[in-house]
């Protein structure tokens, strides 16, 4: 059980006191939160259990969550492109179920988290706290009364869209890709209404995954703190889905928090040559398994976990992955940085991070470079509390 509880997160500890101590303890002893794992989706597309031990399949399940020192998890409701009209909603709702038929099957060990009262609660019982983060907002099929059933089911952010753009809302790969939307790029006059219904209900916006010109849109709307569930630094690796410099300011100016992304792509701004030849290498597998399923994302995903041993000679460092943590602290302080790890939806991480169970080594690195225990705890889930408190209506 833990042993700091919501109200330690604002007392303060100086550098030396954090560092004298043994960086397991400081990790056990924080309210650890992750604001992004796919496993559901993935669970549902390998037909595995999240409370099964499933070591060397996925990066999560229930008992490494334990060993991992999480604390609560924020679990992804994902579809990708493939699901529209008529077939993304039902299926959000089918992984809301999964989730639920899990937590209600472990009721000693996981609870439904809707607040920050119910998050005391479970850090206070050890049990894993599960939130609801619904990744996407195609799924809700343009249809405000979906937003709003969604977060009557326990849905707490929503990430405007994926990769894929809405009828009101341009995602950063189309941003960048100069795709014609038949629409003008940013948030039309229904996502602005959405943005602000999502202010009104309490669900947190997530700015992961959008174009720059529904980004601004987006802050300039939202009344309340937003959070990036999984991004990193365009500065560090510019790709699409990282955050400028400039976008990150903003954030900092409107009191949300950045949770840093695992996946090599996002790191390693030379990743992306190295996994294209290995792709290349196998791409005769690969469009066999598009046959199969024309998804590309999931296509990568079985050829990464097949050929691993090939695919972890390229993969970044943990190291790298703090190099943008540093970045965000310089521009706009530790106040807005936190952990979104993207496990089980992503095929690469930094060599350190394999699984759940590897999240003490941020801790250890995060001590090396000279974070307080006070900033850490920040990092690692306060600064998130403070978002969802600020959110909540």
């Amino acid at each position: 059980m833990k042993k700091i509880f919501l109200s330690a997160l604002l007392i303060a500890s100086g550098p030396m006191f954090a560092i004298s101590q043994p960086f397991k303890k400081i990790h056990q002893k924080a309210i650890v939160i992750d604001t992004h794992n796919d496993f559901i989706s993935t669970g549902i597309e390998k037909g595995k259990s999240f409370d099964q031990d499933l070591k060397g399949v996925t990066h999560s399940d229930l008992g490494r969550m334990k060993t991992g020192g999480i604390d609560v998890q924020v679990f992804s409701i994902f579809c990708d492109e493939n699901y529209g009209m008529g077939t993304a909603y039902a299926f959000a709702n089918r992984e809301i179920d999964t989730l639920y038929t899990t937590v209600n099957r472990n009721p000693d060990k996981m609870m439904l988290v809707r607040n920050v009262a119910d998050l005391t609660t479970a850090v206070k019982t050890g049990k894993l706290g599960s939130m609801i983060g619904v990744e996407g907002g195609h799924m809700i099929e343009d249809r405000i009364d979906y937003l709003e059933k969604l977060y009557e089911r326990g849905a707490r952010y929503m990430t405007l869209t994926w990769n894929n753009s809405t009828s009101w809302a341009s995602s950063a790969a189309d941003e960048r890709a100069k795709k014609d939307l038949g629409h003008p790029y940013g948030l039309n006059a229904l996502g602005e209404s959405i943005v602000k219904r999502m202010n009104e209900l309490g669900m947190i916006v997530d700015v992961s995954h959008v174009g720059e010109k529904t980004f601004y849109d987006a802050l300039r709307i939202s009344t309340k703190p937003v959070i990036a569930s999984h991004s990193c630094t365009y500065a560090l690796c510019p790709v699409p889905r990282n955050l400028t410099d400039d976008q990150i300011r903003m954030i900092g100016k409107n009191n949300g928090v950045i949770h840093l992304n695992f996946y090599s792509g996002f790191v390693d701004s030379s990743f992306r040559e190295k996994n294209n030849a290995f792709i290349r290498k196998h791409q005769k597998e690969k469009d066999s398994l598009l046959k199969i399923n024309p998804s590309d994302f999931y296509a990568n995903l079985l050829i990464h976990e097949k050929y691993k041993e090939e695919m972890d000679n390229v993969r970044p460092s943990l190291a790298q992955l703090i190099d943008h943590l540093d970045h965000i602290a310089n521009l706009i302080g530790v106040d807005h940085i936190g952990i979104g790890s993207d496990f089980d939806g992503i095929n690469s991480s930094p060599r350190e991070l394999n699984d759940v169970t590897n999240m003490p080594l941020i801790t250890e690195e995060l001590l090396k470079r000279g974070y307080s225990k006070k900033d850490i705890n920040k990092i690692l889930g306060g600064n998130f509390i403070r978002v969802l408190k600020a959110n909540q209506r």
